[in-house]
């Protein structure tokens, strides 16, 4: 039986992928996006974040961390040493919190208990034409465990759709291709060095899975864009992105509008967000976007049709 590292678990979603689903957070991701809306999801361990706009202050977390990773100066807010901080299995601090200002990101999980959460919903996958999407992170990060997830599924026969940035083992990916009804591939930027810059890897890995994936099974690929303010919405990289759907005879892309929500996890991690993108852009350069793929001839869901970056 595999364990792996999941984040979240969230039921009755709309927007990532057909009918109702249950979306499956897998913690672990080989990139590092500037503008990452879930930066609780890249690291491979356990987190501890603060939401520091429900914190009172109160310090009564500051004496129950074995690591002395809590201090506080008077009344202050408690100051947290990540270099310290072990992310306690019981995490103290977080149980001592009257106000859930403290949380545990990533835990360890086997695939049985997961499969059951998912089995709860059978009903709803049924009547809506629903299912499961496993999302991070990188859920390919997690071959092994992913694999298992997927096969229960298939066994029970759950529609099974994978979010994926496709900076992965191409390997893995078209071992579990059969089990997969759907790849939800996340496209970024285009311009190899932009993309470097962007998210700390090249994207010619990720290309070259696109381009697998759609050669053996265009049908079950269906790109998106996240519409990052004067990044992935400049108009060379969608022209780039269209071009690239016409070279595979792709008909469809989903375009999904940034989210700033995320900003808030970055302070919540002690991390400093690497972008903070023009949010004065957000909405109709969107729709405009939306526009231009209508117009090149390619089914496009728009930015008001999803919500996930």
């Amino acid at each position: 039986m595999s364990r792996g590292l999941v984040f979240d678990l969230q039921r009755y979603a709309v927007h990532d992928g057909p009918g109702i689903r249950t979306l499956v957070f897998l913690k672990g991701c080989p990139l590092r996006c500037a503008w990452c809306c879930n930066p609780e999801s890249q690291q491979t361990r356990p987190e501890l974040l603060r939401r520091s706009g429900l914190c009172a202050a109160c310090g009564r977390c500051v004496p129950t961390c074995p690591a002395g990773a809590i201090s506080q100066e008077g009344r202050g807010v408690p100051i947290f040493d990540r270099s310290l901080c072990a992310v306690c299995r019981d995490l103290s601090c977080a149980e001592a919190c009257p106000k859930d200002a403290l949380a545990r990101t990533g835990r360890e999980a086997d695939a049985q208990d997961i499969l059951a959460q998912i089995e709860q919903d059978r009903d709803f996958y049924r009547n809506s034409g629903g299912g499961v999407t496993f999302s991070g992170g990188e859920p390919f990060a997690q071959p092994d465990f992913l694999g298992e997830l997927l096969s229960g599924c298939r066994s029970h026969g759950i529609h099974a759709a994978v979010e994926t940035c496709g900076q992965a083992r191409t390997d893995d990916i078209l071992a579990l291709e059969p089990l997969i009804d759907l790849f939800l591939f996340d496209l970024k930027v285009l311009d190899p060095e932009q993309h470097r810059r962007s998210t700390g890897q090249d994207n010619s890995i990720i290309l070259d899975n696109f381009r697998r994936l759609c050669a053996r099974c265009p049908g079950k690929v269906l790109p998106r864009l996240t519409l990052v303010p004067g990044i992935s919405d400049a108009q060379g990289n969608l022209s780039a992105v269209a071009g690239l759907l016409r070279e595979l005879r792709l008909e469809a892309i989903e375009l999904l509008e940034y989210h700033p929500l995320g900003l808030s996890k970055w302070e919540g991690l002690d991390r400093k967000p690497p972008c903070r993108p023009d949010l004065s852009l957000l909405g109709g350069r969107a729709a405009e976007a939306a526009r231009y793929f209508t117009q090149l001839g390619f089914s496009c869901a728009g930015p008001d049709d999803g919500e996930k970056p």
